[in-house]
């Protein structure tokens, strides 16, 4: 049921947001089998997508990562920050698996 309603969220989405979810869910799914739907958007354990009106963000949590890791993501939150994405092309797989499993 989980499946479906990450599902639901990226078919619901335009384009696009909708084409960068899908391929971040991939990427994640890459590193954790964990996939809940929480307040609205999808959430892997430490990290969550969520697409916005103009773009779709990849948000990770900051514990532990190290500084190079850190320079990547934006927000001033005290345990999350995120990396935003506008096209497909923009998303480089290597190094965001390379973050996923950072936080991991």
């Amino acid at each position: 049921m989980v499946f479906m309603d990450v599902d639901k969220y990226i078919a619901k989405q335009k384009s696009p947001q909708k084409e960068i979810c899908r391929k971040l869910r991939k990427l994640i799914l890459k590193v954790t089998k964990k996939e809940e739907f929480r307040m609205g958007v999808p959430w892997y354990g430490k990290y969550y997508i969520v697409a916005l009106k103009d773009h779709v963000n990849l948000g990770v949590c900051i514990k532990g990562l190290p500084k190079n890791q850190l320079a990547m993501l934006e927000g001033k939150g005290k345990t999350m920050g995120h990396v935003k994405f506008f096209s497909v092309k923009g998303i480089d797989e290597e190094k965001i698996v390379r973050l996923l499993k950072s936080v991991k």
